[in-house]
């Protein structure tokens, strides 16, 4: 999709690993992209520094999985990802600026006001919840959420992306989601991809990996 859209440069907010059958291919793909990368919380689960007690019980499973799946090499990667990533435009973090080692969601306009009031950058980029949205916060100081998965950038405006969910959206619609940055137009826009549900899946229930980690994909739940 990237070579598609003429992308020249890469972000990853996090959650390289977590309810896959490949997570070892997955940090080679990142590795490879030479991009900004933080960590998200699975991505700390599965390299052991982050416990499990935040987990549900499949969740807790893939950890234990993933960790078993995973060579030294992965792990120390994982280990090396730090929990924000800031240069002169943006920010990158997981779940959300405040106490980003706590892995906060932001679903809504409320829960992304307490980020907004802490971001430096004219945009941040979040994950974790895996529904992705557009807020900004306007002139008044209200943060709002953006009706259209397409927003032209207002000068004054701060924006924060959800950026959704490669192949585990929560959101009713299975395709894998992106967000991309258009810095000739100053565009932010989500974006859908389709991909192979039925390998994943297989993959998935191949692996031993819990059964609703493959039926959920083609619900977006």
């Amino acid at each position: 999709a990237g070579k598609k859209e003429g992308v020249d440069k890469y972000f990853c907010v996090g959650d390289i690993v977590g309810y896959g059958a490949n997570p070892h291919e997955c940090i080679e793909i990142t590795r490879q992209l030479k991009c900004p990368v933080v960590c998200g919380n699975h991505d700390q689960a599965a390299a052991g520094t982050f416990g499990t007690d935040y987990f549900n019980e499949d969740a807790k499973k893939a950890v234990i999985w993933t960790k078993g799946a995973l060579g030294d090499i992965d792990k120390d990667y994982l280990k090396s990802l730090k929990l924000m990533y800031q240069d002169d435009e943006c920010t990158l973090v997981h779940g959300g600026l405040d106490h980003p080692e706590d892995f906060g969601y932001i679903r809504d306009a409320a829960e992304a006001a307490g980020s907004i009031d802490l971001q430096k950058t004219l945009l941040c980029f979040v994950g974790h919840s895996h529904r992705a949205a557009i807020f900004y916060k306007d002139a008044e100081g209200c943060v709002q959420f953006a009706e259209e998965p397409k927003v032209r950038l207002t000068p004054g405006r701060r924006y924060l992306v959800n950026v959704g969910s490669i192949g585990q959206p929560r959101d009713g619609d299975w395709r894998s989601s992106y967000c991309v940055y258009d810095t000739e137009d100053n565009i932010l826009r989500i974006e859908r991809i389709d991909y192979d549900v039925k390998k994943a899946q297989d993959e998935i229930l191949k692996a031993g990996l819990p059964s609703s980690l493959a039926v959920r994909l083609a619900e977006g739940r």
